[in-house]
């Protein structure tokens, strides 16, 4: 089977992660195609690096959603879409769940990379549309993590949504606490 990642990004990926002293931990299961990955804790500019490197390291060629403009500037756009730019029109009064239930929907394979705490700094309150777009699509939430204390970049369990956000965001909170982001009272409580 084709290698997805181009030979450039994954060899640049082996270094970045050999300079830094990273490793990789668990990956996406291969019979898992379509999933919501959700990243954190995400506490720091640096987590897009390490992050993006670890999915080119395990061939997954994850989508980050990014405005549609960042996608059509000359030079820049073509090096956005490389490092999975998926883009996302919002100067349509649409729904971006809704949208993202429709790329699922659209594709064979598809795996988005969300934040669902939406900024670097400590946020209680985790945004939904991770959850309903992976309810919506019938598809599994993966747990993305970048572990600072040990270095490590990898995915925990698919998990699948069962409907009942709150029970199931604890669930994913208490995996996520195990974690430590690279500024640790930022991290998920």
């Amino acid at each position: 089977m084709a290698r997805k990642t181009s030979t450039f990004w994954y060899l640049f990926s082996k270094f970045w992660f050999w300079l830094t002293g990273w490793k990789l931990g668990p990956q996406v299961p291969p019979n898992i195609k379509k999933s919501m990955m959700i990243a954190a804790p995400h506490t720091s500019n640096w987590d897009f690096m390490f992050a993006r490197a670890a999915f080119f390291l395990m061939d997954v060629d994850v989508k980050l959603t990014i405005k549609k403009e960042w996608t059509t500037i000359p030079v820049l756009g073509a090096l956005v879409r490389s490092l999975g730019g998926l883009a996302v029109d919002r100067s349509k009064n649409n729904s971006l769940v809704d949208g993202m239930v429709q790329l699922f929907n659209e594709r064979d394979e598809l795996v988005i990379l969300i934040t669902p705490e939406g900024t670097r700094k400590y946020q209680p309150k985790w945004r939904k549309g991770f959850y309903h777009a992976a309810l919506g699509a019938g598809v599994p939430i993966l747990l993305g993590y970048l572990d600072y204390k040990n270095k490590e970049a990898g995915v925990g369990p698919a998990f699948w949504p069962t409907g009942d956000y709150e029970k199931d965001l604890e669930e994913i909170k208490a995996f996520y606490r195990t974690k430590q982001g690279r500024f640790p009272e930022k991290g998920v409580l």
